[in-house]
């Protein structure tokens, strides 16, 4: 009886929050700060690099780009998180979580492209400055950012398609704090197919991670042995000041994915997972804006600037009214 009530319904339970009312509300506070930060952070680095043509250069693009796709890329949990901790009942449709699944995991890897990307525009930048205008044009910075946003969308899709169709049996009780694929694999109707695709799963994310990881160690070789020759320590600083924000968003995002889907066979406690999950789809997306705004110069005076214009328009509608 209870399965065939479970097949009709159709959805999962989330068993990872807290139980008590007086705790959800404590982890409600500082998740929604995180996200409105997250949110407005981002928006305020992409409207910068907007509104500033002396910021319309590569790097730059790539920045709004990686704040565009984090916005989307948190919008996909932490809403969700958010109603569950304040609802009795912590569930979503099988279909929900089915897309929620999806669009974490394709901004997720478009992120993983993009930053491999951009680790390959501070290669360039570095080991090639002469060559680097004619390579790294306006055109060829939006063929990366499209070429990463459509493998980031494709690639999950046939995981998805296969998630989707599987059958879900016994208990509903989902333990994360969103949907992925390992959880709610655990909860599908096991046979010897379900173990081998859980296990091709696992190779396909290590895949896809020790690539990324590959080229962008690849890259900052050449970026370390470049600046190395270099005989100044004015010129050195000056040089990798320049790949330092990047360098930190890379080892914070994947220092914490590769804790999560390179693990193969090994299981950690709920607690440890929820942490872990918590760390490369909140922590990391909130760190990010402060990363790439407090460490970078030339953002900081362009926040500055338009602070101070606002603060200008604000004095003058006063003295007007």
């Amino acid at each position: 009886m209870e399965f065939s009530n479970w097949t009709a319904a159709q959805e999962f339970i989330f068993s990872a929050f807290p139980c008590s009312w007086g705790d959800s509300v404590i982890c409600f506070i500082p998740l929604l700060f995180i996200y409105a930060f997250i949110i407005v952070g981002n928006l305020v680095i992409i409207t910068v690099v907007q509104r500033n043509t002396h910021l319309h250069t590569p790097m730059y693009f790539f920045i709004s780009a990686l704040s565009f796709l984090e916005i989307w890329y948190t919008t996909a949990t932490i809403p969700k998180m958010l109603s569950s901790l304040l609802s009795e009942r912590r569930s979503i449709t099988l279909n929900g979580c089915v897309l929620q699944m999806y669009f974490f995991h394709s901004t997720g890897i478009s992120e993983v492209c993009l930053l491999t990307a951009m680790a390959f525009d501070r290669y360039l930048a570095i080991c090639s400055p002469l060559h680097y205008p004619t390579i790294m044009t306006p055109r060829m910075c939006a063929q990366l950012i499209l070429g990463c946003c459509v493998c980031g969308f494709l690639t999950p899709l046939p995981e998805i398609a296969w998630i989707a169709t599987l059958p879900f049996c016994g208990s509903n009780h989902l333990e994360h704090i969103f949907c992925d694929f390992l959880p709610v694999l655990r909860l599908a109707c096991t046979d010897t197919h379900t173990i081998v695709m859980i296990q091709v799963v696992d190779i396909i994310h290590a895949v896809e991670i020790i690539t990324a990881v590959m080229l962008i160690v690849m890259s900052y070789v050449g970026i370390v042995a470049v600046i190395l020759r270099i005989r100044s320590a004015e010129g050195r600083r000056k040089a990798f000041s320049t790949c330092v924000s990047h360098l930190t968003v890379f080892l914070l995002f994947f220092g914490s994915v590769a804790l999560m889907y390179l693990r193969f066979s090994a299981t950690y406690s709920l607690f440890w997972d929820t942490a872990i999950a918590l760390a490369f789809a909140v922590l990391s997306p909130f760190f990010n804006p402060i990363i790439y705004s407090l460490r970078n110069k030339e953002i900081k005076e362009a926040i500055k600037k338009h602070i101070g214009q606002v603060s200008i328009l604000i004095h003058k509608s006063r003295n007007l009214t």
